[in-house]
């Protein structure tokens, strides 16, 4: 250790960026550690040994910016050339390190006290956030002498950092032939390119998505304290080219928006919670197309579908036959099902604002005791859900960890769906009751395949996803056979729905609006919830249909519509190709935010031939997609999404 800080120590020089790589890693936990000092009592619930999984957690994180950071220098140090251990070349690389590296350790000790004027770390926004400040400068040159202590500490942090980067030095390696060097110095620059997409996704496996600033969840308690977890490099970097949410103003008076649109929900004053049990099941890939009991004129009324259990149980359900997902992904659907959020432009797991306190069953049912857990074959942390899950309130997540039994893994994704549901029918239960559950499926995944044991067992289909769809209902079959065994089937609602459409095979979903078709099925073993309703219907509307169904009491913040409530005028809203596509009293209206694009009827005219937006009178439509649109992107950006 002594020779350390007096001599320099030489070793290999394909590990020299490894310890270069090293040395940045802990110079980014120290800003973690200074992070967290300076704004402690923001971080309440912060204790000792949450902190150390925070600091692990940032790992993650860490290494991941970092690559982004390092790539030249990786590059220019591993790429083989006959001058790489010239004088000057080192000084090049010295240069690149110290450069990039410096800007990042700056962006980290600037939000140690930037943190409290924002709450979140920084994010690629700040350029817009910034633009419209005519003394952008002057606000800058204000922070700097304010803060000026910041400047001494990113001085003694590049120093630090320099002093790591001199202590060791390359030792040249040696080849008996010359030309041996290019193979080599190939070969390791390959190791380090896979390694590092590896740190950029934060993970290896297939089913493993690009860490985003939501995965920070998973290592903390509560939102706020993923600003911890992260490192300011990281969140600008993640953010770039993300459309942000922009703040609006379509209305000047709130009280002429909520007079079309709030999301505050008051129920009444004589609403008493019922205690019964709820069960959402989201169907991967499971459009509305698949289903005999949506289609009865698809296909000259000859179209069975492929989900003849799933056909069976709407007969003996409350179905609606325009039901439509929010978004065009999974990690869209889960804040959309669970927290009532529609998908608008950003997803809402991977903007800036995924740290937000939001209603979900989970936080809202379990103040009168429910017991909440999320299940998912897939390993813990794929798609990001565990993450989410974390952060509004389930109490657990059941994943592929929890089921411990690779046998049943399909080899890429995670457990096949039948097994898996075996297992949430056998120990949903076991936590105490009333209990809300969510199960996710993934068997439906590409590469569209089924167990062994299934091969061409159910009907291929015009797509090979049509088998997986068949494979998985029958899954469902056997999961409501061994539910029905138990003394809490009785008392509980089952929600089945999808996450959102995919594969189009007929001509009458390949519109804009099928796109995003799925089912909507609510199912009680009493009854007590029967027929078929038309209106228009899309996943924000579970969240206050369940609670409007168990009479739930309190305030909470939705952007959807109870559908038990016949009065409610419904609607739906996606974005399509950067349009709002809003669905309301048959018509269908496309809106870039400033100016409508097209109007159609999509009763009369389905493929949405027939622009009529200059025959019809589509203003309050358009008032109202804009008091939601408002009441949504400025209640996400000033943290406003749960009852004060």
């Amino acid at each position: 250790m002594r020779r350390f800080f007096t001599k320099s120590i030489y070793i290999n020089e394909y590990l020299l960026p490894i310890y270069h790589f090293a040395s940045v890693m802990v110079i980014y936990s120290i800003c973690r550690v200074l992070f967290f000092a300076f704004n402690a009592p923001m971080f309440p619930n912060v204790t000792f040994g949450s902190f150390g999984m925070i600091m692990i957690g940032g790992l993650k994180f860490d290494v991941s910016a970092l690559i982004y950071l390092n790539l030249l220098y990786i590059l220019f140090s591993l790429i083989p050339t006959p001058w790489n251990h010239k004088k000057g070349y080192r000084a090049f690389l010295k240069v690149i390190f110290l450069f990039f590296n410096s800007v990042g350790i700056a962006l980290n000790v600037i939000d140690f006290k930037y943190y409290p004027f924002i709450m979140k770390r920084t994010t690629s926004n700040i350029g817009d956030v910034l633009k419209n400040e005519d003394n952008m400068w002057v606000l800058a040159g204000q922070f700097l002498i304010d803060y000026w202590y910041l400047f001494l500490i990113w001085i003694a942090l590049v120093v630090m950092l320099l002093f790591l980067y001199d202590r060791v030095k390359a030792v040249q390696t040696t080849f008996k032939r010359k030309w041996l060097m290019y193979p080599t110095g190939l070969f390791v620059l390959t190791v380090f390119i896979t390694l590092g997409i590896i740190g950029i996704r934060g993970g290896w496996r297939h089913s493993t998505r690009p860490i985003t600033l939501s995965n920070a969840g998973d290592y903390v308690k509560s939102p706020e304290e993923t600003a911890i977890v992260l490192n300011t490099p990281f969140s600008v970097i993640r953010t770039i080219g993300k459309k942000s949410f922009v703040k609006m103003n379509y209305f000047e008076s709130n009280e002429k928006m909520e007079s079309f649109f709030t999301p505050v929900v008051i129920p009444s004053d004589s609403a008493t919670i019922t205690n019964k049990n709820v069960i959402v099941l989201i169907l991967e890939s499971f459009s509305r197309e698949h289903f005999g009991c949506f289609n009865d004129s698809l296909g000259g009324k000859l179209y069975k579908g492929y989900t003849p259990f799933l056909d069976s149980l709407a007969g003996e359900s409350l179905i609606f036959s325009n039901a439509y997902a929010n978004g065009r992904k999974s990690i869209d659907a889960m804040p959309s099902v669970t927290a009532s959020l529609p998908a608008l432009v950003l997803p809402y797991v991977i903007s800036e604002y995924s740290s937000n306190k939001v209603n979900s069953f989970a936080n809202l049912l379990g103040k009168y005791g429910y017991e909440s857990a999320f299940w998912h074959g897939a390993p813990n942390g794929s798609m990001g859900f565990s993450a989410f899950a974390n952060m509004v309130g389930f109490n657990h997540y059941m994943g592929k960890d929890e089921f411990n039994d690779d046998s049943c893994f399909d080899g890429i994704w995670g457990i096949w769906d039948e097994p898996f549901l075996q297992f949430v029918a056998n120990n949903v239960g076991k936590n105490k009751q009333p209990f809300v559950n969510v199960f996710f499926s993934l068997s439906s995944h590409h590469p569209y395949k089924v167990p062994e044991q299934y091969n061409g067992v159910f009907p291929e289909g015009d797509v090979p996803l049509h088998k997986c769809v068949g494979y998985t209902d029958n899954a469902l079959r056997k999961f409501f056979q061994t539910a029905s065994k138990y003394e809490w089937f009785k008392n509980t609602l089952f929600v089945i729905t999808a996450d959102h459409s995919t594969f189009p095979v007929h001509d009458e979903y390949k519109t804009n609006i099928n796109a995003f078709a799925i089912p909507l099925i609510f199912y009680t073993p009493d009854g007590s919830l029967k027929g078929v309703d038309n209106r228009l219907a899309q996943q924000i509307d579970i969240l206050p249909t369940v609670l409007s169904y168990l009479d739930y009491p309190r305030c909470y913040i939705s952007f959807g519509n109870n559908l038990l409530d016949k009065e409610n005028n419904t609607y739906v809203l996606n974005y399509v190709g950067g349009n709002y596509q809003f669905m309301m009293n048959n018509l269908v209206i496309y809106f870039d935010g400033k100016k409508v694009s097209g109007v159609y009827n999509f009763k009369r005219d389905p493929y949405l031939k027939n622009d009529i937006q200059k025959d019809v009178d589509f203003s309050f439509e358009l008032l109202k997609l804009k008091a939601v649109l408002q009441q949504y992107n400025n209640r996400m950006i000033e943290n406003d999404l749960v009852c004060k």
